[in-house]
């Protein structure tokens, strides 16, 4: 709940972004192979991505575990993403309102990898 509530938060807060920070080449494998980062980055996901827009039941709705992404699919897009949102759609930016800045953000991107489906 705490986690939504700051997220919530952010959301409403309107501050700006900044800059996505690129990922270590290494740094989301590593993540998705460490169980506490794997489980936060889901809770995460849970409480903010799914609980406000993309696990809601809607042909409109990201699906994120597919292999196709409308802006941009790596790790340092999605963080851009994540980010600063994306201008004229629903999904705004985060900005640096996780309670763990920018390593929140890495281990909501290696939940997503981690759950990936095969792409062909």
């Amino acid at each position: 709940m705490r986690i939504l509530l700051v997220s919530l938060a952010g959301l409403l807060s309107g501050c700006d972004g900044g800059a996505a920070v690129p990922a270590d080449s290494n740094l989301v494998q590593s993540l998705a192979r460490d169980p506490e980062a794997l489980a936060r980055g889901e809770a995460l996901y849970l409480g903010t991505c799914a609980a406000l827009c993309h696990g809601l039941p809607s042909d409109a709705d990201a699906f994120l575990f597919d292999c196709e992404w409308s802006h941009g699919g790596s790790d340092d897009e999605i963080f851009a993403v994540i980010t600063n949102g994306i201008p004229d759609t629903r999904m705004v930016g985060f900005g640096n309102n996780f309670p763990e800045g920018d390593d929140d953000k890495w281990k909501i991107i290696a939940f997503l990898r981690a759950n990936q489906q095969p792409c062909g």
